[in-house]
């Protein structure tokens, strides 16, 4: 919740300053000066702002997809673990209804 108000509070001051940049000009020159353009100055950053954006998501999503795998694998494995934990209970508590009382020590002592 916490990283959501974070990017909110980015996005609202990265629109603010893009906003307030409109008017100024910037000279792009490309590759060995074949080719220049003039643009706001606000259209590089913001394109610079969106491809980290993407750059960012792309390194995240392999990670964040194998840790999703591994908690469906270990939720699914305890899972199991339960299923087996109460089968062995009910099978200890057949073999005990099961088995009869053990007798208690022999009172069969002769009195001296």
């Amino acid at each position: 919740m916490i990283r959501l108000i974070l990017v909110g509070i980015l996005l609202l001051l990265s629109l603010a300053f893009f906003l307030q940049n409109q008017e100024q000009e910037v000279t792009l020159r490309y590759f060995f000066g074949l080719l220049e353009a003039s643009t706001p100055v606000y259209k590089p950053i913001m394109a610079g702002f969106v491809v980290g954006l993407l750059v960012a998501a792309i390194l995240l999503f392999p990670p964040w997809v194998r840790s999703r795998i591994e908690l469906r694998r270990k939720t699914k494995a305890l899972q199991e673990a339960e299923v087996d934990l109460e089968r062995l209970r009910r099978s200890v508590e057949n073999t005990s209804d099961r088995a009869p009382a053990s007798p208690g020590p022999s009172q069969d002592v002769a009195d001296d």
